[in-house]
């Protein structure tokens, strides 16, 4: 994996465990909340990614976006769906989104250049 991608995971997973660690009640179910949205139901787990990635792209939330890309990337989901679903979030967000596209899109290509 790229460093960008290996750093953001490990950070990741030391903070949640972290912050799981304190056994907060709201902030264990708002995980898990947040675990059970995005498993397969009416939708597929793939398009609930999709729509995630728009939803933190509009809300600039660079964490979320980088999430939501290596989700939908574990998916199998195309380089063409990706841009079209930023497309989607920039048009929805406005040019304030722009870099937090570019930041996706590099991101993306660190994702595409891993060995797995």
């Amino acid at each position: 994996m790229s460093n960008q991608v290996e750093e953001f995971n490990a950070y990741r997973a030391k903070m949640n465990d972290k912050l799981l660690q304190d056994n907060n009640k709201i902030i264990k179910r708002i995980f898990n909340l947040d675990t059970n949205a995005f498993a397969a139901g009416a939708l597929d787990v793939k398009t609930k990614e999709l729509l995630g990635l728009v939803a933190s792209t509009v809300l600039r939330c660079d964490d979320c976006v980088k999430y939501h890309l290596e989700s939908s990337y574990k998916e199998g989901v195309s380089k063409e769906e990706i841009m079209e679903t930023l497309g989607i979030a920039t048009l929805v967000g406005g040019t304030i989104v722009i870099p937090h596209l570019r930041r996706a899109y590099e991101y993306w290509e660190e994702l595409e250049n891993t060995e797995g």
